[in-house]
């Protein structure tokens, strides 16, 4: 038992009733892609870990040109799924092999 003897137990229970989450990964953000939000607020959303499903109001190539190149230079991944743009941060890949 001596090699559990600096484990601190109680910090970790409180980690996990926190969810250990204060970067936004393992968050999932709702929003509508029509223009009316800076690019950049939807970078730094993805940036924070956090995954955009945005419904697209418009011409997704022109609403997502201000962004999707950072997101995929990150290492980001972008999938047009219905009218739903989804975008997640490095290293969430998005899984469409049940769609085929």
């Amino acid at each position: 038992m001596s090699d559990f003897d600096g484990l601190d137990l109680q910090s970790v229970e409180d980690e996990l009733d926190d969810g250990g989450d204060t970067d936004g990964s393992g968050r999932v953000v709702l929003g509508v892609l029509d223009g009316s939000t800076d690019s950049e607020e939807w970078v730094d959303t993805v940036e924070s870990g956090a995954t955009l499903v945005l419904n697209v109001e418009g011409d997704l190539n022109e609403l997502a040109a201000g962004f999707a190149r950072d997101i995929k230079g990150a290492g980001g991944e972008l999938m047009h799924f219905r009218d739903f743009l989804i975008v997640t941060p490095p290293g969430v890949d998005i899984d469409a092999e049940r769609l085929e």
